[in-house]
Parts: structure tokens; C-alpha cells; sequence
């Protein structure tokens, strides 16, 4: 699970964040101040940190300018009511990885939380073959078998399907799914995923509703478990 870590010192954008981030699975510490963020970071070693410039007892230059000093290369997203170029361009030139400007759209914020965290942790390459139970599937041919009879799959049901097997074990959310299988970027309202591994598990799983490979994680997306 991510860890993130959230520095704001107003409490209704603090707590909105907080929750936003816990429903998308993520590991989610907080800070109302910029001491005690900076006291965290180097503590708790988040995977990201959400930091407020504008805070009490230390700002959120001086955090982002401490941490990179001791050479903690943590990814930074900056959050500020201000939106002069000046001060986006000194808190890209201190180390922030990325600058949202407030008010902010939520979704918005998620889905740069998603890229950074992709960034720092590029996803492992994609599987060529999968094997489990008695289903042989190859990606390169794009050919599927149970023992010694085909499995007719679709091309998008093949991509998710390698998408998901290279992520073996962890959630993948629905949004992601839509963004590398399906090239969607704007994140339409669509039950284009649940379909897919519906059709998947009614090929692949000896009892489809109760799938032991292709697995639902309520609120968030999916899992593959060989």
C-alpha cells in the first residue's frame, strides 16, 4: 500500500484529502504544520508527499528546500492558494515534482497523485505468457487455451488481462485500467472494466461467481491472484 503523506493546516481540505486518498486505497498520514511534515517525512518515509506552502512554523519551501537538502528524493506534490507563475516556478526549481493551484478538482489531484506514484515506481513489464489452474494464456499470439481446448478472448480482454497479470497481487483501480488498457484520459463514468472481467471470469474461472483469480476489490478496481 502507498504511503502518502498529507501537509495542510486547513482542517476541511486536510480531512476531504485524507478521505479521498484512504477510499482510493492509499496508506494516508497527516500534518498541520510544515515542522511536524518535515519531522515525518524523515520519520515515516512516505512514497509521496501532498505539501501546503503556505503553512504555520516552517512553510512548504522550506520543507521541500530541507528535505531535498539531506537528499531525500521523495515525490513532492505542491498544493497553494497561489497562482502566480513566480511561485510555481520556485517550487519546481526547490524540487516539487508537480503543483496543483487551489481550489483544485479533486479528481484532478488523484489522478497526478496516480502519475507521480507511477513515475517513482514504474510498473513491471508486461507478462508474455500466464499459467494457472489448467488455463494457458499467450499474450504474444494472443491465444488462450483450458487443457487442450481454445478459449476465445477478445483483444481488449487479452490487454487486461496481461495488464492485470503484471500487477499480480495488487488492487489495480478501475481508472488506471481505463487509462493503459483503453487509452481513456478524461476517466469517463463507463462499466467498461466490470464487463471485461465479467467476460473474463465467465472463460476463465471454474466458478465465476465465485472467482478465485480475477478478483473484485469493492470501491477500487481489481486484482489478479494466479
Amino acid at each position: 500500500m502507498t504511503r502518502v503523506l498529507i501537509v495542510e493546516d486547513d482542517p476541511a481540505i486536510l480531512r476531504g484529502l485524507k478521505d479521498n486518498l484512504e477510499a482510493e486505497s492509499y496508506e494516508v498520514l497527516t500534518a498541520p504544520d510544515g515542522q511536524t511534515g518535515y519531522r515525518l517525512i524523515r520519520e515515516q518515509k512516505p512514497e509521496l508527499v501532498i505539501l501546503d506552502l503556505m503553512l504555520p512554523r516552517m512553510s512548504g519551501y522550506e520543507v521541500c528546500r530541507r528535505v531535498r537538502a539531506d537528499g531525500d528524493m521523495t515525490p513532492i506534490l505542491m498544493l497553494t492558494a497561489r497562482g502566480e507563475e513566480a511561485d510555481r516556478v520556485l517550487g519546481l526549481d526547490l524540487g516539487a515534482d508537480d503543483y496543483v493551484t487551489k481550489p483544485f478538482s479533486v479528481r484532478e489531484l488523484l489522478a497526478r497523485v496516480r502519475a507521480i506514484v507511477r513515475r517513482a515506481h514504474p510498473p513491471k513489464p508486461l507478462p508474455d505468457e500466464l499459467r494457472f489452474d489448467d488455463v494457458v494464456v499467450d499474450f504474444r499470439r494472443y491465444e488462450a487455451r483450458r487443457g487442450d481446448e481454445p478459449i476465445e478472448m477478445t483483444r481488449k480482454e487479452f490487454g487486461l488481462l496481461q495488464y492485470l497479470a503484471s500487477r499480480s497481487g495488487e488492487v489495480v483501480r478501475r481508472d488506471e485500467l481505463l487509462e493503459e488498457v483503453w487509452d481513456y484520459k478524461n476517466y469517463p463514468t463507463t462499466r467498461t472494466v466490470d464487463n471485461h472481467v465479467l467476460s473474463l471470469r465467465g472463460k476463465l474461472e471454474h466458478e465465476p461467481a465465485e472467482p478465485r483469480h480475477l478478483i473484485t476489490v469493492h470501491g477500487v478496481g481489481y486484482k489478479f491472484v494466479p
